[in-house]
């Protein structure tokens, strides 16, 4: 798998954004103490185990701010490191390392935080044929990193935004006035390529989503006797995603479920982040 991110002009604007946001006219602190260009170096350790995601992006937060800057990795994305690791080294203007310091280290950790989390959920699916998803639950302006970081950590994506698939919820369902009706409205809109998708409560719901032809149910916080009954009720008429309440503590529940998806958007917005430190910066 190639874990590397392709600069876009969209990401670059995104972490362009980001830098606006700690200096909206200048790094008052860093041109207090380093008035004139001066090269220096930098090392980026790591302080917790866990799975890197986001190198690039750390590279290229620099890279904005000087294009000259130089950062040599001892890792690549995907990896996994342990506590005390040299992760790399940037050479550059002390004035870009400084003022880039923070928005860097804040993608970088909250991206190996992700992948570190959803890693140790996907490790407890291996040998199984279910594939663990993310959600649109992601931190506004941060879903295309967020999302990446999830397939690095072993996870897969679902839809990335609402022009990307058809899911029916509950509000949708209520819209549309049932089930049926949101799957006929659905299959009627949407072209015959997409698959439709729906969310489902209850066995009646579910009932309701196969006879409509629901290409995927989605059963939604059902304990796990109820979801039993509803997968008997689909016999695989239908993809299975179940969502809700899962946990590492019960997910080999789902796994003998026979379900073909679990989804959870704690993979992005739970996730806690990971320790990294940039240390050591002296002149050469």
């Amino acid at each position: 798998m190639n874990n590397s991110i392709t600069m876009t002009l969209n990401e670059d604007e995104l972490i362009l954004q980001a830098l606006r946001e700690d200096i909206s006219s200048e790094d008052v602190t860093t041109n207090a103490v380093m008035p004139k260009a001066q090269t220096g170096e930098a090392q980026l350790i790591c302080k917790q185990d866990g799975v890197l995601a986001g190198l690039p992006v750390f590279q290229r937060v620099f890279e904005l701010l000087d294009e000259t800057i130089s950062v040599e990795f001892q890792f690549s994305d995907g990896d996994k490191v342990k506590k005390g690791d040299l992760i790399g080294t940037i050479i550059g203007d002390i004035r870009a390392i400084l003022s880039g310091e923070r928005t860097a280290l804040n993608y970088l950790q909250r991206m190996s935080g992700i992948a570190t989390y959803t890693n140790s959920i996907a490790s407890l699916l291996e040998g199984s044929k279910v594939k663990l998803l993310d959600t649109r639950k992601t931190t506004p302006n941060m879903r295309i990193f967020e999302k990446y970081s999830v397939k690095v950590g072993g996870g897969y994506n679902h839809r990335y935004n609402l022009s990307d698939g058809v899911l029916l919820k509950d509000n949708h369902i209520g819209a549309a006035g049932g089930v049926k009706e949101a799957v006929l409205m659905a299959k009627e809109y949407a072209p015959f390529v997409r698959k439709i998708e729906i969310e489902c409560e209850t066995v009646a719901m579910v009932q309701e989503a196969v006879e409509a032809g629901a290409d995927i149910i989605m059963l939604d916080n059902m304990t796990v006797e109820e979801m039993q009954k509803a997968i008997a009720l689909i016999d695989h008429r239908a993809e299975i995603e179940c969502s809700g309440n899962v946990t590492k503590e019960n997910i080999e529940h789902y796994i003998s479920l026979g379900v073909d998806y679990i989804s959870s958007g704690a993979l992005t917005h739970s996730a806690p982040i990971m320790d990294i430190s940039l240390k050591n910066l002296h002149a050469v």
